[in-house]
C-alpha cells in the first residue's frame, strides 16, 4: 500500500509589481528571499521587477539580473531550498526552504573531504560555508560569493545578512554554545553602482548606525579592489568580518529618536583627479559652511577614481546623539571635458540640496537607511521605534519592505513603529518549526507503514 501524498505549505504569493514593483533594484525580492530563509516559509514571486523598462513597454527589462540571482543561489544553498525559476531573466520564482536548513555538525566528520594546514587547523566544506576547526573546535565560518560583473555588492549582502546574522549553530551545535562563531564572507562584484548602496555609505552610515544603535555586530569591511559600473566595467571584492547574533538570543527592542544637532558632515570623494577633487573639496565645504556655522568637516575619503567617468560624492551629516544620515550621488549624466566644471558644480550642489532635504524633516534617518531598518524591526524582540521625520511619507522601498514584512511575517508598522516578533537565532520561527516538523513526521509514519505493509 502506496504511503497517502501529503500536501505540503503552499508557498505564500507576492506579485512583484507591487508598490516598488521590483523597479530598479529588485527591494522586494531580495527581502522576499532573506525572511523566507529566515523562518523556512516558502514563496512564488511572480513577475518579478515586472516594472521595469520603458513605459510603453513595461516589465519589458524586469526579471531576475545576476545580482539577484547570487544573493539567490546562495540562500538557496545555504537552506537546501527546492526552486523553480532560478535563471537569469525569470520573471518567476519560486523557493521552497527545507525545514532543517543546513546545520552545522557538531563534530568533524573526516569521511568527508577536509583540508588540514600547517597550523593544525581543519577546514571542512558544509553547504555555503567553509568550516574552520583547530583542536577539534569550530572557530570561524567563511563564505565567498562571486559575480563576474559588476552586480551591486550591498544589494547582495542585503538580502543574505538577516540569515547570516541569525543562523548561528544551535547549543551543543559546537563547542562554545553561547559564543557566536565569526564569519568572513567575501562578495565579488560592484562597490559603486547606480541605484544602489555604495561601499563609503556602508562603512559610513549602515553599518554605524546598525552597531551603535541596534546592537548588530560588529561589522568590518576590506576593500580588496574597488567595482564600478560606471566607465569601464570593474569587478572588486569585499571582505565581511561579521560577529552574528549569539545563539539562542534576539535583537533586543532598538529607539531611533531624538535626532540632535548636526555636529559633523564627512565628505567623501571619488574623482580621477586631483584638480577636480580639489575643486569639489572647496566648493563642497563653502556651500555647507553657508548652511552650518558651526560644524566640523571631515574628509575621510578623497580618492583618485582611475576613469575620467567616475564621479562620486557623499555628504553624511553626523549629530551630537549619534545619528548619521548621509546623500550621495554617483554622477549619470553624459561626462566631457569641456564642462567639466559645470558638471562637477552641478554633482555638488545636487547632493548639498539633498542633504538640505533629509535634515529638514527632522528625523534620525535618511530615506535609504530607513527602509534597511524595516527587517530588524520586524525580528527584534519587543516594540521598536523610527523617527522618519515629520510630514514626511515613508519611501515607495520603505512602504514596498514593510508589506513584505506584513505579509510574511505579520508585525505591522504604523508611524514608524512596530512590534517585533523576538526571533532568536539559531532557530526557526517557533510556528513554521511546528508545522514543518509535524508534516515530516507524519511523512515518516506513513512510509513506515507502507513499509510494514509491503512486508506483511
Amino acid at each position: 500500500m502506496a504511503p497517502a501524498a501529503i500536501e505540503l505549505p503552499l508557498p505564500v504569493h507576492l506579485d512583484g509589481t507591487t508598490l516598488e514593483g521590483g523597479g530598479q533594484v529588485g527591494q522586494l525580492l531580495r527581502l522576499a528571499l532573506s525572511v523566507s530563509s529566515l523562518i523556512y516559509t516558502p514563496i512564488h514571486v511572480s513577475d518579478i521587477r515586472g516594472k521595469r523598462g520603458p513605459k510603453s513597454t513595461p516589465g519589458k527589462a524586469g526579471g531576475l539580473k545576476s545580482a539577484h540571482l547570487a544573493g539567490a543561489e546562495w540562500l538557496a544553498r545555504a537552506t537546501e531550498a527546492t526552486t523553480t525559476g532560478m535563471t537569469i531573466k525569470s520573471r518567476d520564482l519560486v523557493f521552497r526552504p527545507a525545514s532543517i536548513g543546513n546545520p552545522l555538525p557538531s563534530t568533524i566528520d573526516f569521511k568527508q573531504d577536509h583540508v588540514k594546514s600547517k597550523n593544525g587547523s581543519t577546514e571542512t566544506h558544509n553547504g555555503v560555508w567553509k568550516n574552520i576547526y583547530i583542536d577539534g573546535r569550530l572557530v570561524k565560518r567563511s563564505s565567498h560569493i562571486s559575480m563576474s560583473s559588476p552586480g551591486s555588492i550591498f544589494l547582495i549582502l542585503q538580502a543574505i545578512l538577516p540569515y547570516v546574522l541569525f543562523s548561528s549553530p544551535k547549543a551543543g551545535d559546537f563547542s562554545t554554545p553561547n559564543e557566536p562563531i565569526p564569519i568572513r564572507l567575501t562578495i565579488d562584484g560592484g562597490t559603486n553602482v547606480f541605484h544602489s548602496l555604495s561601499y563609503e555609505y556602508a562603512s559610513q552610515v549602515l553599518f554605524p548606525m546598525l552597531f551603535l544603535k541596534v546592537g548588530i555586530g560588529p561589522i568590518d569591511m576590506t576593500l580588496h579592489s574597488r567595482g564600478w559600473s560606471t566607465g569601464r566595467a570593474d569587478v572588486g571584492s569585499v571582505v565581511f568580518d561579521i560577529s552574528p547574533i549569539k545563539p539562542g538570543h534576539s535583537i533586543s527592542a532598538f529607539s531611533f529618536t531624538d535626532r540632535g544637532h548636526v555636529s559633523k558632515i564627512h565628505i567623501s570623494i571619488l574623482a580621477d583627479n586631483f584638480v577636480a577633487r580639489t575643486y569639489i573639496r572647496e566648493l563642497v565645504a563653502e556651500q555647507l559652511l553657508k548652511r552650518y556655522s558651526n560644524i566640523e568637516i571631515l574628509f575621510p575619503v578623497d580618492e583618485d577614481s582611475k576613469h575620467c567617468k567616475r564621479l562620486y560624492l557623499l555628504l553624511v551629516a553626523e549629530t551630537s546623539n549619534g545619528y548619521r544620515l548621509g546623500r550621495d550621488w554617483l554622477y549619470d549624466e553624459k561626462i566631457s571635458g569641456d564642462n567639466l566644471h559645470k558638471i562637477l558644480h552641478r554633482l555638488v550642489s545636487k547632493v548639498v540640496r539633498d542633504l538640505d532635504d533629509e535634515l529638514a524633516h527632522g528625523g534620525c534617518v535618511d530615506e535609504f537607511m530607513q527602509d534597511q531598518l524595516v527587517v530588524f524591526q520586524a525580528l527584534a524582540g519587543g516594540r521598536t521605534e523610527v523617527d522618519g521625520g515629520t510630514d514626511r511619507r515613508a519611501s515607495l522601498h520603505t512602504q514596498t519592505a514593510r508589506w513584505v514584512i506584513e505579509t510574511l511575517l505579520g508585525p505591522r508598522f504604523v508611524d514608524g513603529q512596530c512590534d517585533g516578533i523576538g526571533l532568536q537565532a539559531g532557530e526557526l520561527s517557533r510556528k513554521n518549526a511546528a508545522d514543518l516538523v509535524e508534516a515530516e513526521d507524519i511523512v515518516a509514519k506513513l512510509s513506515d507503514l507502507s513499509v510494514i505493509s509491503t512486508n506483511s
